[in-house]
């Protein structure tokens, strides 16, 4: 009796203990999770990442979309082809002008960079500064001319008067399309008219070379391709920030000297990193 008493008891005991161990439990509050520390410093702003653009709608694409187009219907119509060939276009042309000749052509190639200055010295901003803009317009010149002139010397077309075989693309509406495009892009923000008046005098340009028979149909619409092309591909791979001096003037001071018997002028640099 008394063993099973006391197995009795031990087991009473157990069941105890069992019990409020249960209770216990059940008042437990869950732990905390510990976040995860692994990627805190990928992104410590908490910036939500951007969007990627689909391919068709990238810089590079929308620069070089509408030059394509134009040089490709240049191309198209190459040396007689076409569903509206050069030599129809040619009759058409001197038809309505038979005797009219001018050279103004060669002066109008660089109207557009006229209203280019003029604009900038009436105190229109333009979307980049002076030196900035002097250099796209350079870059933008030796772009042109390396594609325009590579191009005339492997295509070798005859002039539609014959004097040359440099015909294909036409270099003065190419130069006249190229300004116009750095006009359009400099000022676009502020009014679109003055793109829409440097383009009307580059389609000019077009149109006299035509008429003064220097030019096919496939030579001025592929210029104005390679034009406009080049001053896209300038813009694109330019560095420089719109609004900011280059980084190379970046620490630059100049300071005017008199001394006895003259003047002069110090230069500062302090290279910047």
């Amino acid at each position: 009796m008394i063993t099973m008493l006391r197995s009795f008891r031990f087991a009473l005991a157990v069941a105890g203990g069992l019990s409020a161990g249960t209770s216990a439990l059940g008042q437990i509050v869950p732990p905390v999770a510990v976040p995860d520390t692994t990627h805190k410093f990928e992104n410590p702003g908490g910036v939500p990442a951007a969007v990627k653009k689909p391919w068709y709608r990238g810089k590079l694409v929308k620069a070089v979309v509408v030059p394509a187009a134009l040089i490709g219907y240049g191309a198209y119509t190459f040396n007689g082809g076409g569903f509206y060939t050069n030599q129809q276009a040619n009759r058409d042309i001197h038809r309505l002008f038979p005797t009219y000749r001018t050279h103004v052509d060669n002066i109008l190639i660089f109207a557009p960079y006229a209203e280019l200055g003029l604009v900038a010295l009436a105190g229109v901003e333009s979307r980049n500064d002076r030196l900035n803009t002097l250099l796209v317009v350079g870059k933008s010149e030796l772009i042109m001319l390396a594609s325009v002139f590579a191009v005339k010397n492997l295509t070798r077309e005859t002039r539609p008067d014959g004097s040359d075989n440099l015909s294909f693309p036409s270099g003065h509406t190419a130069q006249a399309f190229l300004a116009a495009s750095i006009v359009h892009t400099e000022f676009r923000d502020k009014s679109q008219w003055y793109g829409i008046g440097a383009y009307t005098i580059a389609t000019g340009v077009g149109a006299l070379r035509m008429i003064n028979t220097k030019h096919w149909q496939s030579d001025v619409v592929a210029g104005a391709g390679f034009g406009i092309l080049s001053a896209h591909l300038a813009y694109l791979s330019h560095r420089n920030r719109w609004g900011r001096k280059p980084r190379l003037l970046d620490g630059t001071t100049f300071t005017p000297t008199v001394y006895p018997g003259g003047a002069g002028l110090g230069l500062t640099w302090r290279p910047t990193h």
